[in-house]
């Protein structure tokens, strides 16, 4: 031979080799970057809180005792008040301390804080004041600088309450409602309500009425929701005692022992929303308790969720004006940061052994801390995604005005109160789901079609059928899944109980055909030698008029037996929904797309069993199908595997059916009659809505990794399987 061409040949071989190999290793390094960029976006929402010191400096002079602090959004101000109305701000990168004056003429007894770096003070002479520390920003030379500023909101006397004010106030936001906690153990409510007639003209009515206390307990601390319409109060033996206040009077609404024995409520708030009650424990726990519908209709308080609790009692509760955190200082000093919905603890900072003052920036990004020791400590804080944790993710959560705890997406609303919903586990039930249904639909068909074509159908009409079935695999998932939703969804609906009758009728027709073609074939020695590869030509008006049958008894059925609306009937007596995009247009159409897959892989598996195999069966006496079923089938089952879990890995990862096809409906049922969200559709869905780095951008990025992990995992167990398969079948 050419010593040249055997060399060129040589060099194209190692070239092809190189070529090949570092094309398949740029596959593997891409997938692999794929998978790093993914993980990498997700992995922020399992990132601990970041702090930071950004100031700290001691109270100034005067300023003493301090009753409240706070910072402002940008985290360039920290602020003191005093009992005597007076305000200091002092910059937190340094710099001149600005003294501003509330304008109050006594001492302040106590000083609620509202949120908004807004406050209440309550006087000993029984007025109010509600007031704001505001920073305005200013433009000059370029710069902006925030000039801090006080807004009196609202003033307001308390007569009836006089010297008898113990020292406690609660406001609405609008000021419509105001409740003092008075010397004699008593809940004084002033209330002004404003009435508009039929000519625009408004009459305003001030009301002040007590609220009964129905238990032999002191209170000890109360609070209002936002709308003013709900009252609660807490008491030295553990009792939640709960009012309407919404007209003219306190009506009882129920009294909860939220704790037995000697521990008392110490701290109570409302949580951001106003929808759960936060409780705070004189032996340091921390709850949140929600009104929840029990069996007989009646709205009680339930507690919902445990937070991180204190080793001494609650002293205050403040809950953030951003989500569903809150902070809570325990008598030692210690400052816990939780998070109600995941109940992750974000921030504990230990105590120093006496009590502290703490305010959170509204937007949540910083803290200002005043230790007993009579030092401020400004904080920066970073803690983008509080509301995630595995339990959040994967398991059941108590959600508010949920009547139980659920596993439940839903990633938006329309107020911004909201408690966001990112369980991600009925997404991967949908994607089973659906998957379970069109594999159910599709591996039968394909299984039995490539047995067929390769085993019994003649050489020209199989050469005719395999293309065609492969050419269905070109066909775009988006037409397939429009299809399924505006065609194929509304005819099903129609023809639902012909649908049943034909997956009856289809088979015992099929089966009866061939018990008598069988006899036929066995007595007429023209008949056995037509079958052989033209069987189809023979079985396919049998299934047609089975079809017919089918779609002819169905309104009889719906007519005579489900009083002519089987949906309806479905509904009344199953307590079974039926939706007109289920899982039964899934079957049809994803299952549609995983044939031409199953069908192609398994037909070359079984075209490829050695001849010598099924001539060794048939010689020994075996019929075709015995062959197939005990020599064919096994030698072939590798291969036939492998094309089932590609099957099914093309309908996990399928989007465009499922996005177009399916309610989108994130729910946990295996009823065919309903939909399902998938994880790829959810993402779909979602993304466009996703704000960059948002918890709900970084969450559906997870769902991509779990996309990616269940498709590596379902592809390497399959071929594990495969190649065992292999072993023991392919031994000739």
């Amino acid at each position: 031979m050419d010593e040249k061409l055997l060399r060129r040949v040589k060099n194209r071989d190692r070239t092809a080799r190189w070529v090949i190999t570092g094309g398949g290793l740029t596959v593997i390094a891409s997938v692999l970057a794929i998978l790093i960029l993914i993980v990498k976006v997700t992995l922020p929402l399992f990132m601990p809180t970041e702090k930071d010191t950004i100031a700290r400096f001691p109270i100034p002079a005067g300023m003493d005792p301090v009753l409240a602090a706070g910072i402002d959004e940008y985290l360039e101000h920290t602020f003191l008040i005093d009992s005597q109305g007076n305000i200091s701000v002092t910059p937190v990168a340094g710099g001149e301390t600005t003294l501003l004056r509330t304008g109050a003429t006594g001492t302040i007894t106590h000083l609620a804080t509202e949120g908004r770096n807004r406050f209440t003070a309550l006087y000993a002479d029984g007025t109010v004041d509600v007031f704001a520390v505001t920073f305005t920003p200013a433009y000059a030379d370029g710069s902006r600088t925030l000039i801090p500023g006080i807004d009196t909101l609202l003033h307001l006397n308390l007569p009836a309450a006089g010297s008898a004010v113990a020292g406690s106030s609660r406001i609405t936001d609008d000021g419509s409602v105001v409740v003092v906690l008075t010397a004699a153990n008593q809940l004084l409510v002033r209330k002004q309500t404003v009435t508009t007639d039929l000519f625009g003209e408004e009459t305003k009515e001030d009301l002040s009425f007590a609220a009964p206390l129905p238990v032999e307990e002191k209170l000890t601390c109360f609070t209002l929701d936002n709308s003013g319409s709900r009252l609660y109060a807490g008491t030295d033996g553990g009792t939640i005692v709960r009012w309407d206040i919404g007209g003219g009077e306190a009506r009882l609404l129920d009294t909860t022992p939220a704790h037995r024995g000697s521990t008392g409520i110490s701290s109570l708030a409302m949580v951001f929303g106003s929808v759960s009650l936060a409780v705070g424990a004189s032996n340091g726990e921390i709850s949140t308790w929600m009104e929840v519908a029990g069996e007989d209709g009646h709205r009680r308080l339930r507690r919902i969720h445990s937070l991180t609790p204190h080793r001494s009692p609650v002293v205050n509760l403040i809950p953030s004006r951003r989500d569903k955190s809150l902070v809570s200082i325990g008598a030692d000093g210690a400052i816990h940061w939780d998070h109600m919905t995941s109940e992750n603890n974000l921030l504990s900072l230990a105590g120093d052994g006496g009590k502290r003052l703490a305010a959170l920036a509204d937007r949540n990004n910083g803290m200002v801390i005043i230790d007993a020791g009579g030092q401020v400590t400004a904080l920066a804080l970073s803690c983008p995604h509080p509301e995630i944790s595995l339990r959040t993710l994967f398991g059941k959560v108590w959600y508010e005005s949920y009547p139980e705890p659920e596993m439940a997406w839903q990633s938006s609303s329309g107020s911004d109160d909201f408690e966001p919903k990112f369980s991600i586990t009925p997404l991967l039930f949908g994607t089973v789901k659906g998957t379970f249904y069109a594999m159910l639909f599709a591996v039968p068909l394909a299984i039995f079609g490539a047995v067929y074509v390769s085993q019994f159908a003649r050489g020209r009409f199989k050469r005719l059928v395999k293309p065609v079935v492969e050419i269905m695999a070109s066909i775009p998932s988006v037409v397939i899944g429009f299809l399924a939703a505006l065609w194929l969804a509304p005819l099903v609906e129609s023809y639902l109980l012909s649908l049943f009758a034909a997956g009856i009728l289809i088979p015992l027709c099929f089966l009866l055909f061939m018990v008598i073609w069988q006899q036929a074939t066995d007595r007429s020695h023209r008949i056995r030698h037509m079958r052989k590869g033209w069987e189809f030509l023979i079985v396919a008006p049998v299934i047609l008029l089975a079809v017919m049958a089918a779609g002819a008894i169905g309104p009889y059925l719906e007519r005579s037996f489900f009083g002519n609306d089987f949906r309806q009937w479905l509904f009344s007596h199953a307590a079974i929904t039926y939706d007109q995009r289920n899982c039964i247009i899934i079957a049809f159409g994803l299952g549609f797309t995983v044939i031409p897959i199953i069908f192609s892989i398994a037909e070359d598996s079984l075209s490829n069993v050695p001849p010598s195999l099924s001539a060794a069966s048939l010689a020994l006496g075996a019929s075709r199908w015995q062959t197939v079923w005990r020599v064919i089938l096994p030698s072939a089952s590798p291969g036939i595997f492998a094309g089932i879990m590609i099957g099914f890995g093309r309908a996990v990862g399928e989007t465009m059916i499922v996005l177009m096809a399916t309610g989108n409906t994130p729910i946990m049922d295996w009823s065919a009659f309903n939909g399902m969200r998938t994880l790829s559709a959810n993402i779909a869905v979602e993304i466009p809505e996703a704000p960059v780095d948002s918890t709900l951008y970084r969450v559906l990025f997870l769902c991509a990794v779990l996309l990616f992990v269940l498709t590596f995992l379902l592809n390497t167990g399959a071929e594990v399987i495969r190649e065992r398969l292999r072993r023991k079948y392919m031994r000739y």
